[in-house]
């Protein structure tokens, strides 16, 4: 028998509308006293994160915030935000936002009594068991989007300010104790973050679905969470505040960053470095980047995507679905190349590279080589 497969699945979950109003009885169930809310910068001054902090101050857990948080979070954020954790004396944190926020809230709840780098954690083999398990204090996190999925995930992604190369962080205990998904906190979003991180939902279920690797849970549940953001995120854009069309995406969210457990591919071993140099919007970036990577991938995938298309509801099999996915983004408004973002054909080579070394690269249905992936940036570009 060759079916093999190390499985793992996400925390507590309290979802529905209003739940925000829970978030100081999820820090006492995980024993957080002196949170530290962890936040970027857009979201620092909005209603929606002063509540946050009005319900934590309420129930007497005060309403200590860190905001110096990059759309792209590089080490310098992290070390910033360590050190508001060690100066405020906190004993958790609440990662609170997109992507960003919740990425590098985790992160710092990870890293504030490591001794070694937070490189050394990078993603690769089983790097992660060089941490000090023991020294991770309790996250909980709430996604104000619906997209990254961040909030059920066991990694955060960090820029090398130096580098500019991405890295993805891994631990087991990166998974956030307690969730808190209330679709009120995402009715406030604009268009465009909408449709970039609810592509960026349907960019992992795609990608999860594709994946060579054996995971048949993660394979059903990212069947089911493509059908969502196709039933859902045109209704979200078309009408902002359907509460329903917004839950369902976060759902959608929290799935694709569950199957993805299964592997990832040249979708995201493109935006990752795109995004690393260019600072581009990481849902954007791979709604760009889907088609050009249906069909590199499509000698492969041809049948898979064509049971896709059929649970769908999309007829004509693999050419039906690429034909899907081309009118959706046009009908969101996606750029159709990543020029369009502001990147560049100049340093196609080293954006080669980097792919190649992105741990995504390797979930990839058809190999990667330098040569198809100069390729495909060539394509999306």
């Amino acid at each position: 028998m060759r079916l093999i497969g190390n499985w793992t699945y996400p925390t507590t979950i309290r979802f529905g509308a209003g739940r925000i109003t829970e978030l100081a009885q999820a820090c006492a169930e995980v024993g957080i006293k002196r949170p530290l809310l962890v936040t970027d910068r857009g979201l620092a001054g909005l209603p929606i994160t002063q509540n946050a902090l009005d319900i934590l101050d309420a129930e007497g857990l005060g309403r200590a915030m860190f905001f110096e948080v990059d759309p792209n979070p590089t080490d310098r954020n992290l070390e910033a935000g360590i050190a508001a954790f060690r100066a405020g004396g906190h004993d958790g944190v609440i990662a609170f936002g997109g992507g960003s926020g919740l990425d590098l809230g985790k992160l710092v709840a990870f890293m504030a009594e490591q001794t070694r780098p937070v490189w050394d954690f990078a993603d690769i083999g089983d790097w992660w068991k060089r941490a000090d398990s023991e020294a991770i204090y309790p996250i909980v996190a709430v996604p104000t989007t619906a997209g990254t999925g961040s909030e059920v995930g066991r990694a955060g992604v960090l820029t090398n300010s130096g580098t500019h190369v991405k890295k993805i962080i891994f631990h087991p205990k990166v998974l956030p104790s307690a969730v808190i998904c209330d679709p009120e906190l995402t009715v406030g979003m604009p268009k465009v973050i909408t449709v970039g991180t609810g592509m960026d939902a349907f960019a992992h279920c795609l990608e999860a679905f594709s994946s060579p690797f054996y995971h048949p849970m993660s394979q059903g549940i990212a069947l089911e969470g493509m059908r969502l953001v196709k039933e859902n995120l045109p209704l979200v854009v078309e009408d902002p505040n359907n509460l329903d069309a917004r839950g369902h995406m976060m759902s959608a969210a929290a799935m694709g960053a569950t199957a993805f457990q299964k592997g990832l591919g040249a979708v995201h071993a493109v935006s990752h470095p795109v995004g690393a140099i260019y600072n581009t919007h990481h849902g954007m970036t791979n709604a760009v980047v889907i088609p050009p990577v249906l069909q590199l991938n499509r000698t492969v995938i041809e049948e898979r995507i064509g049971q896709a298309a059929a649970y769908l509801g999309i007829t004509g099999g693999f050419e039906g679905y690429y034909d899907y996915i081309m009118k959706l983004r046009a009908d969101l408004g996606v750029p159709d190349k990543l020029r369009e973002l502001g990147v560049g054909a100049d340093r196609i080579g080293d954006l080669a590279d980097m792919a190649l070394e992105d741990p995504s690269a390797m979930g990839n249905p058809v190999k990667l080589t330098k040569e198809n992936t100069v390729r495909l940036f060539e394509e999306c570009i």
